[in-house]
């Protein structure tokens, strides 16, 4: 496997809402594998497919014990609130601190086709809710408020983050896109 582009700040690729995966299989596994790798050599705690530019329902993270692959996430019920300083992968260089549900109960697929079912809270909580953002079409800057949203565009466009002219990699034709 090899690491991906991740898509960053100003591509429109993450703001577009991904689809539901209908067939896990072998093709499936290899883009989990190449997402894992790109996370871990990112480094990052999370990647979702649309941040290397594939529009499926996928996603993997690892919270300290080894990764773990999430087909067709929902988060169905959220409690509590936690705020915590957040970054992004597709955000480079930059945080903020951010409230979210301190809880969240989340359903999906493992790469073998069986349910997940995840209580989870604080940080693994707070993974889930980032990455499920992405694959929602929402970046983690959508959450910050009118200024600091605004602040955080200035510091972009003095870091001059950009879309990157990826040329199509053949990960968009690997799940039938």
């Amino acid at each position: 496997m090899s690491t991906l582009p991740i898509r960053t700040f100003g591509d429109p690729v993450l703001n577009q809402v991904a689809t539901d995966i209908d067939n896990i299989d072998g093709k499936v596994a290899a883009l989990a594998e190449s997402m894992i790798e790109t996370m871990y050599n990112a480094p990052g705690v999370g990647l979702a497919a649309n941040q290397i530019g594939v529009q499926k329902r996928l996603f993997v993270y690892d919270k300290g014990d080894g990764p773990v692959v999430v087909v067709n996430p929902q988060i169905l019920e959220t409690s509590g609130e936690w705020i915590y300083e957040e970054g992004c992968l597709s955000v480079p260089g930059l945080s903020w601190e951010i409230a979210r549900p301190n809880s969240v109960h989340l359903v999906g697929r493992d790469l073998d086709g069986n349910e997940l079912d995840i209580q989870a809270e604080e940080f693994e909580a707070r993974i889930f809710q980032h990455e499920v953002d992405h694959l929602n079409g929402f970046l983690l800057i959508d959450r910050l408020d009118d200024e600091q949203r605004k602040a955080a565009k200035r510091a972009l466009r003095k870091m001059q983050i950009r879309v990157s002219p990826h040329e199509h990699d053949g990960h968009f034709q690997l799940l039938g896109d």
